[in-house]
């Protein structure tokens, strides 16, 4: 599996952030160490390089030069887009049950699925990497939550984009957790101001490319403090990776380097008897089949 990944130096250091490889042993390969290398520069110069660069980095991979080798245990991860290119873009109520949970809570027993992807957007600085914390916001929300999410990668830029054409727009896949103040969330009616809580976006661990795993048919789960909340599967969408995409570009241009983090299943803590809101402490962790795992812990400010 290639995982293609921003990191910097596990204990500081001057280098800034860099793109490279996470290979299988656990070391890096630092793609910044090997001259004229695609993706020196950052990770958004890898995806606009297109086919031709990821191939260079596969080459790399297989054969890796020592010269450009990172040890294991001697960096740590960054998100893999660390600040997308506009916004990060979602989409709501995605999955049945989640929309049945949901509904429950505010005592409607006939739940009804939307028609049409229920877009809008986290600001792209709650952008955070694995093992980042996030912030409690004690005093500005009661009710902090989780979600899983699988993220797509837009790699090639594109308008009212067909259906059938849509895969061909995405550079790769990577985990999303669209942490929410519930309250904020209904306080406003509209979702932007409760899941635009800075540092409400965790993201990675890296990126898998999307021709390595079917995107539209793998498992997703989420657990807390090793409890398992989220147990699900993407083929389980209301409105799958594709009709998303299509959807999303009608009269609207996506360009390389845009998220959009696609829905979250059923297991969120508002809609658990009793409801568990996130607390000082606690550790998130996300998980895809086909990708690995995203986590963080919440901490108080």
């Amino acid at each position: 599996m290639t995982r293609l990944a921003t990191f910097t130096e596990a204990q500081g250091g001057t280098k800034g952030p860099r793109i490279g490889c996470v290979l299988e042993d656990g070391r890096m390969l630092d793609l910044s160490a090997v001259p004229g290398a695609p993706g020196a520069g950052d990770m958004l110069t890898l995806i606009e390089g297109g086919p031709a660069a990821l191939a260079a980095v596969r080459a790399l991979a297989a054969n890796p030069p020592a010269a450009a080798i990172q040890p294991a245990g001697s960096w740590r991860l960054l998100a893999p887009i660390p600040r997308p290119r506009r916004n990060v873009f979602c989409v709501g109520r995605n999955y049945m049950d989640h929309v049945a949970e949901g509904d429950r809570t505010r005592g409607i027993t006939q739940s009804e699925l939307p028609k049409y992807p229920q877009f809008f957007t986290k600001a792209p600085d709650c952008v955070i990497a694995p093992e980042d914390w996030i912030p409690a916001h004690a005093g500005v929300t009661n009710w902090l939550d989780y979600e899983v999410e699988l993220a797509v990668i837009i790699g090639t830029a594109g308008r009212d984009i067909p259906k059938e054409k849509a895969l061909d727009h995405v550079f790769g896949w990577t985990i999303g957790n669209d942490v929410t103040g519930r309250d904020l969330q209904r306080r406003y009616g509209q979702w932007f101001k409760g899941k635009s809580l800075d540092r409400s976006c965790p993201l990675g661990p890296w990126i898998v490319p999307v021709d390595e795993l079917d995107g539209l048919n793998t498992g997703i789960r989420l657990f807390v403090n090793g409890e398992k909340r989220q147990d699900s599967h993407t083929s389980k969408m209301i409105f799958d990776v594709k009709e998303i995409i299509h959807q999303l570009s009608i009269g609207f241009t996506l360009r390389p380097g845009d998220v959009i983090i696609t829905g979250t299943p059923e297991g969120v803590g508002y809609a658990m008897q009793p409801p568990k809101t996130l607390q000082p402490g606690d550790v998130i962790e996300c998980e895809i089949d086909g990708i690995g795992r995203l986590r963080n812990v919440v901490q108080a400010e």
